[in-house]
């Protein structure tokens, strides 16, 4: 035997396993290629046969189903047929030489053509041959490539394949015995057997109960729940087997719903008997558990949350499950005290519907909830009000609990103008009858408003709201889209009365202060006191806050004289904490001594600072001018309000002419006295002031203003200092937002909108303090780095090491810099534009790390 001979034995028997799993992977290739239609039809037939399909279906349908289905299996299994290629041997060992490296497997079937009789080239080959019989003999069998998406588009195998699996879980194989009855044979020996019959009973599907089939049923008793579905198929000759049954409620027996195979169907809704009459025959005496009833059981009170919301909390129960529910609140006439604006009858109002809040997960049998829901724009809110729980179930039952009374929450005001305008505001809504009531209580609140109102512009949208409602009854009945809109009106002057500017410091801390003076006197609850404690300590360290990062007015108070009362932020927190136990110990009376006290401190509070460099004076001088141009834009502000006003007053005088329109302040009165003079800023016969000697108008001459507001604004933004840091650049993006807004603002008042221009510089002016006080908590960081570490560098270093690492002195404060001039001569602008176009050189470099690159563009954005 030659060496060749031996080697091709040695390696088929080494071989032979992979090429065998590689010849069957093949096979299995060619069949799924071949037979996938057919095993498609077959999977989706049976599963329709699982299901019980042909139970439900006429006779004519299912024999038309059954012969194309069965039409269907034939063709494509001849057709697979005719397609499947059994795979040779040798196919299998190009499919297994493919997968190897060099195809060793046809090498080795290769002779030597060249250079047989030389003794060289004979061991060379020899040598190759060993090399390609040892990869041969790592090969590994190949799997099958099952994959025919180009041939199902549709994945319709995929389709039938989840039918069947469905069928074999929730379907039935008793279902496939019915089958061969529904052929003439089958039904000839059903006859011939003699009489037969099944049925089961499906209890409601959110009872989540399983199927009983009867004949498993050992004993006469058989207990369901209400509306099952009960089915029983009799087979055999007509009339041998007969259905008695008195479940159904029907005076009738129930016939056969298909004739052909005696199927009856009806649902149990009544305790009875079920008895199948004729040989073979049962009975069973059929109980009926009944579906009970939802319950609800709300608490007893309603809860009150600090912020105005209404809580109550719910427990509801079902045998199966609770599906949904809801809160039906209406008025409770009775326990109203009907005085005042509430004396009239009531306009009819719609009764107030909250759905139940439902769990997400878990079980709603037996659960508690809580009904949380904000009703203090309402205009039931404080008020009295039955609730009506009530829940539903699957089965449609509704469980309803006994009416509760108890008070609609809803925020509770504690600034007395506040209150007033907030009453009229409900009572107005009660009824449109109390509608001239409410305009003459109105003015009678606002007739003397110095003291009263701390911002003219709360003076005059209480005025205009005045003058819009006496205006809407002077036209007639008040309609309802007026009356509403009058409503959301008063409600926002409230919220601003009662809360007001939280953006200023000291105003919130003065509106925290009366707020819980209000709550003390009047008896407020221990959570609403809380809520303004924790209120009046967060306004309390802004204001510090404030104090601290703003000393030149301290410094302007001091040079007039005036005395001031130096405080620490640990004493005012004593204070508070003092405030706050003399208030759980019920000792209301010294806690509001102690809450006086406290403004009296606060009105000549002093916050003294240590020296400062001279990059604080330079911080402190820029605090210093954005509080001036702040100002200016408030001033600005003021004037396109008097324009606005202007506005409306010559639209009045057009539309009313000689008459003076409710509300109007007239130039040299008070506030809430009404003259011929005319608006503010208007002057007899509708002269325009001096600037408009030039051909501008008012528009025009506030745009200019507030251009250069913002062109100042621009210019010295890019010279604040702090930059690099996070306060730093959040108060140069706030001031950049600034600048938008005024741009938006001049846009809007060249335009002669007043309104759009207001807006825009409320928001202008909103930004500026917000980079105010960045600006400030990045200086008063910078002052404690300088406090705390400056010395300390300074007199820990020996003399002469308080150099950098390039040599340079550190400076006078302890940052790192120098005040030598580095570079001198006509070749200083040289340096620097070689400086500038390396650095920009090295930007551009891509290869240089990411690292480098972003300093190298900070360098540049910064010089």
């Amino acid at each position: 035997m030659s060496a060749k001979t031996r080697l091709s034995v040695d390696l088929r028997r080494r071989i032979w396993r992979p090429l065998l799993l590689t010849r069957a992977g093949m096979v299995a290739e060619n069949a799924t290629r071949a037979f996938w239609p057919a095993w498609t039809v077959l999977f989706g037939t049976l599963a329709a046969l699982l299901f019980g399909l042909h139970e439900v279906i006429s006779a004519g349908a299912l024999w038309l189903g059954g012969a194309v289905a069965m039409a269907g299996f034939f063709w494509a299994f001849w057709d697979g047929v005719s397609r499947f290629d059994w795979p040779s041997q040798a196919e299998a060992a190009a499919r297994l030489d493919q997968t190897l490296p060099g195809r060793p497997l046809a090498a080795l079937s290769d002779d030597l053509a060249i250079g047989a009789e030389d003794t060289g080239s004979q061991t060379l080959w020899q040598e190759h041959m060993r090399r390609m019989a040892a990869r041969a003999a790592a090969a590994r069998g190949q799997g099958p490539d099952l994959r025919i998406a180009r041939l199902d588009p549709y994945a319709m195998r995929y389709v039938a394949l989840t039918a069947l699996m469905l069928g074999l879980v929730f379907g039935s194989f008793a279902r496939l015995s019915t089958v061969p009855e529904l052929s003439p044979l089958g039904g000839g020996a059903a006859l011939a057997a003699g009489p037969a019959w099944e049925g089961w009973v499906e209890p409601p599907v959110y009872t989540g109960r399983p199927s009983v089939y009867l004949a498993d049923i050992g004993g006469d008793r058989l207990s369901v729940p209400a509306g099952s579905r009960l089915t029983v198929r009799l087979y055999g000759e007509p009339g041998a087997l007969s259905v008695v049954e008195t479940v159904s409620g029907r005076d009738a027996a129930p016939g056969p719903d298909d004739a052909a195979s005696a199927v009856l169907r009806f649902d149990v809704v009544q305790a009875g008997r079920l008895d199948i009459e004729g040989p073979g025959g049962r009975g069973w005496q059929v109980i009926v558990e009944q579906d009970a009833l939802p319950q609800v059981f709300p608490a007893a009170g309603i809860e009150r949350g600090p912020n105005g919301e209404t809580r109550r909390a719910f427990t509801a129960q079902d045998d199966y499950g609770v599906v949904s529910g809801q809160a039906t609140m209406t008025l409770d006439l009775g326990a109203i005290d009907r005085r005042h604006g509430l004396a009239v009858a009531p306009d009819p109002r719609a009764a107030l519907i909250v759905d139940l809040p439902m769990p997400i997960t878990g079980d709603r049998r037996d659960f508690s909830e809580t009904l949380v829901g904000d009703f203090s724009e309402h205009p039931w809110a404080n008020l009295p009000v039955m609730t009506l729980f009530e829940v539903l179930d699957d089965a449609g039952q509704t469980g309803v609990a006994p009416p509760i009374s108890g008070n609609l929450g809803g925020l509770r005001f504690f600034d007395p103008l506040a209150q007033a305008i907030v009453e009229q505001r409900r009572d107005l809504l009660w009824s449109r009858s109390n509608a001239r009531r409410v305009a003459q209580i109105l003015r009678a609140v606002s007739w003397q408003p110095d003291g009263l109102f701390t911002d003219e512009g709360d003076y005059l949208k209480l005025r205009f709201a005045i003058g819009q409602l006496e205006g809407a009854i002077a036209g007639g009945p008040l309609a309802d889209p007026v009356r509403d809109e009058i409503a959301k009106a008063l409600w926002d002057l409230a919220m601003k009365l009662e809360f007001g500017d939280l953006s200023d410091a000291m105003e919130r801390l003065r509106r925290a202060q009366d707020r819980l003076s209000e709550a003390i006197e009047n008896g407020a609850s221990e959570a609403e006191v809380a809520e303004l404690m924790q209120e009046l300590r967060e306004a309390m360290q802004d204001y510090m806050r404030q104090l601290a990062q703003n000393p030149a007015e301290q410094q302007q108070d001091l040079a007039q004289g005036q005395q001031q009362q130096q405080i620490t932020g640990d004493q005012m927190q004593d204070m508070l904490d003092q405030l706050q136990s003399l208030m759980e110990q019920g000792r209301m009376a010294e806690a509001r001594r102690l809450l006086d006290q406290m403004n009296r401190m606060m009105e000549n509070m002093q916050v003294t600072r240590g020296q400062q460099g001279q990059g604080q004076q330079q911080g402190q001088q820029a605090l210093q001018d954005l509080q001036d141009m702040l100002r200016d834009q408030q001033d600005l502000s003021d004037e396109s309000f008097q324009e606005l006003q202007r506005q409306f007053s010559q639209q009045g005088q057009q539309d009313q002419p000689g008459q003076d329109q409710p509300g109007q302040q007239q130039p040299g009165q008070q506030p809430g006295q009404n003259g011929p003079q005319g608006q503010p800023g208007q002057q007899q016969g509708d002269a325009r002031g001096p600037g408009d000697l030039s051909g501008q108008s008012p528009g025009q001459m506030l745009a200019d203003r507030q251009q250069g507001l913002q062109n100042e604004l621009n210019r010295r933004r890019g010279s604040l200092p702090g930059a690099g840091t996070p306060e730093g650049d959040a108060a140069r993006d706030a001031l950049g937002r600034a600048e938008g807004a005024m741009d938006n603002a001049e846009g809007a008042l060249r335009d002669g909108d007043y309104g759009a221009a207001l807006d825009q510089q409320a928001e202008a002016m909103q930004a500026m303090r917000e980079g105010m006080r960045n600006l400030g908590e990045a200086l008063a960081q910078q002052q404690q780095q300088q406090n705390g570490q400056g010395q300390a560098i300074q007199g820990s270093l020996p003399q002469g090491q308080n150099r950098d690492p390039l040599g340079r002195n550190t400076g006078a404060e302890g940052n790192v810099g120098s005040d030598e001039n580095m570079l001198q001569g006509e070749d200083v602008y040289r340096r620097a534009g070689e400086l500038l176009d390396e650095i920009q050189r090295r930007a551009g470099e891509r290869d240089r790390p990411e690292a480098e690159r972003d300093y190298l563009k900070r360098l540049l954005d910064r010089f």
